[in-house]
């Protein structure tokens, strides 16, 4: 029976090989490879592979891209199994540059994470940041590189969407379009901080590894982390303890590791590495791309598209939203995530690819006719159809409040008690997990994962509306409005806004025996660390059992909330591991607390007429 059972995923393992090897043979007989060394202004040089149609009777655009993650295969007679942002491009025929960075793998020079860019640079001078890096390899490339049109088009998923959009600064004019997708833009509330709450897995993991300081010129990774154990939550509560005992596994070398918890607040060094405030003089056509559902950079597209917005008004400037996880339009149909599906006619990525990303580059770098993209391409979850708006967040949005109400109701009036809280106690020692998966990483599938063993727990505070009536579509930001106290002197701070739905909703169609009956579905959640509730750059304790305000933005949404399903909020003050631990004593930096400052703290969310408690939110009349 077993046998039987195993023949289907055997069947497509088999066919992926062939796939990727038929795609590495389609390459090895239509492109020629090349690979360079392109000497930067200060004399650094860079890693360049160049993959070249052998059709030789027509010039072609160049699709760009930067990566700290390396540009294998490195053998001249090896090729990789891929071209370009989808296999449209492979086929369409362009001239494809893969590139390490500066410091990382086969590239010259010092590495440096998220390089902060230089302020009134001047061409002539030897100072570097990655938009010179970018700016001087365009250079070369268009002037040295046979059958180029003189069109560059630049693309990037995570860190090499931040490449990309260093690269829209100050943008060659060879450089006609790009696309940063899941850029990250700032470590403070991205990626690795939320509001300065510190996301422990995906740091600690990624950093073990990538943070290591290299030998020399290298071609593989480094070892990853053998946590020995696959429960991620033993593994931090108990192995790892407070994070003062994090160079027991980092060791003392590992440069941005120490640069971290050295600097737990916004402080300069934290502001010299945010590339929102150098975005200016973009010259380029820019797309940035995201996903409802990114783990990882959520923040990155939603603020790097508004700040290209702002500060360049003449730019064609858009913004895609979709149903996925982290880089989910390149790596999977984008039909579901986790146990929440998306529908498939057609699929998200496929929609994606051949209806906004290809016709992009194609219109850009090879004129062909404009597909007329809007300023946004949104998906609305919920009802899992696409939206064009000329604008995002969308003009048409009715403000509202939803007031976290006492007995757990969240409802649309004002509270009128004088005196109304609700209490729980928040144990270092025994935090609310994150997730229900047993994993030593941050699941991709959280953010959209059930939470109802989140709220059966005494230290969540649940809050819903009744059955709606009617449909509710949220577009845009959400701002958590919390009036909140402790009687100790610090805590975090965690707020979920969450789709319930009835209990005779249907099973999905890509997992038909899954009952979805009362299913909590985590529509966005965030975190804040909230001694830097009132400034990022100088935190504060909290006076024991002083109502103080804690406001927390949610980041934007497209969501629908069917008839029949209730809107639920739950507010919490752990989240383990995917934000470290609390001591909940104040003490100046959490990344020297000792186990001794981890105590229990008793905290409250009031709900009263001088102090209510409330979830702002942007309702879309369709």
């Amino acid at each position: 029976m077993k046998k039987y059972f195993l023949l289907p995923f055997l069947f497509l393992f088999c066919f992926q090989l062939f796939a990727q090897n038929r795609d590495s043979l389609y390459i090895a007989t239509h492109y020629d490879k090349q690979q360079v060394n392109i000497a930067m202004r200060d004399g650094v040089k860079l890693f360049t592979t160049i993959y070249s149609p052998k059709d030789k009777s027509q010039t072609y655009p160049m699709m760009y891209i930067r990566t700290p993650y390396r540009v294998a295969p490195y053998e001249a007679d090896q090729f990789p199994s891929s071209l370009g942002p989808s296999p449209l491009f492979m086929r369409e025929g362009f001239i494809f540059v893969y590139q390490d960075v500066r410091g990382k793998f086969m590239s010259e020079g010092v590495f440096e994470d998220m390089r902060p860019q230089l302020k009134g640079k001047n061409a002539d001078k030897k100072d570097i940041d990655e938009s010179t890096d970018t700016w001087d390899s365009i250079d070369w490339l268009a002037k040295n590189v046979n059958n180029n049109n003189g069109k560059v088009g630049m693309w990037g998923i995570s860190y090499p969407g931040f490449y990309t959009a260093a690269a829209v600064i100050n943008s060659h004019p060879n450089l006609v379009a790009a696309s940063p997708q899941a850029p990250i833009a700032d470590w403070w509330y991205d990626d690795f901080h939320h509001h300065g709450a510190f996301f422990l897995p995906h740091c600690f993991n990624f950093m073990y590894s990538f943070g290591r300081p290299r030998k020399g010129l290298e071609k593989e990774w480094g070892p990853r982390l053998n946590h020995g154990t696959p429960d991620g939550y033993r593994f931090f509560l108990e192995e790892l303890g407070p994070l003062s005992n994090s160079k027991n596994w980092m060791g003392d070398d590992n440069k941005f590791w120490n640069d971290l918890i050295a600097h737990p607040n916004y402080d300069a060094f934290w502001q010299a590495h945010n590339l929102l405030p150098h975005l200016k003089n973009v010259n380029c056509a820019v797309l940035t791309v995201g996903g409802w559902y990114d783990a990882e950079d959520l923040y990155g597209p939603l603020n790097i598209y508004q700040t290209i917005e702002k500060n360049n008004p003449n730019a064609k400037n858009a913004i895609v939203m979709g149903p996925w996880r982290h880089g989910g339009w390149a790596r999977g149909d984008g039909t579901s995530l986790g146990n929440v599906y998306f529908g498939d006619t057609p699929a998200p990525s496929s929609f994606y690819q051949n209806q906004i990303e290809f016709p992009f580059f194609m219109h850009h770098l090879k004129r062909k006719p404009d597909s007329k993209l809007p300023e946004a391409y949104m998906f609305e979850t919920g009802y899992n159809v696409w939206h064009k708006f000329d604008s995002w967040p969308p003009k048409q949005l009715e403000k509202v409040r939803f007031y976290l109400r006492e007995g757990g109701d969240l409802l649309r009036t004002e509270p009128i008690e004088t005196q109304a809280f609700s209490e729980f106690v928040s144990d270092p020692a025994h935090p609310v997990p994150s997730h229900e998966e047993i994993s030593t990483g941050m699941p991709r599938e959280y953010m959209t994962a059930d939470q109802r063993f989140a709220a059966r727990r005494a230290d969540v505070l649940v809050f819903q509306t009744d059955v709606l009536t009617k449909d509710i579509t949220l577009a845009g930001p959400i701002m958590a409005m919390l009036k909140v106290s402790t009687d100790q002197s610090d805590a975090d701070w965690v707020v979920k806004l969450i789709d319930v739905y009835p209990d005779n909703h249907s099973a999905y169609p890509h997992q038909p025996e899954k009952n979805m009956g009362g299913y909590q579905q985590m529509v966005r959640s965030e975190s804040i660390r909230g001694r830097f509730r009132n400034s990022y750059e100088k935190p504060e304790p909290f006076i024991s059992n002083k109502i103080e305000t804690v406001d927390l933005p949610l980041q934007d949404v497209l969501h629908t909330f069917k008839k029949g399903h209730r809107i639920m909020i739950q507010v919490q003050s752990s989240w383990f591991p995917i934000i470290d631990r609390n001591p909940q004593k104040y003490v100046d930096n959490i990344f020297e607390a000792k186990e001794e400052d981890f105590v229990k703290a008793t905290h409250r969310v009031f709900h009263q007429e001088e102090a209510a408690s409330y979830i702002e939110v942007g309702i879309w009349k369709k």
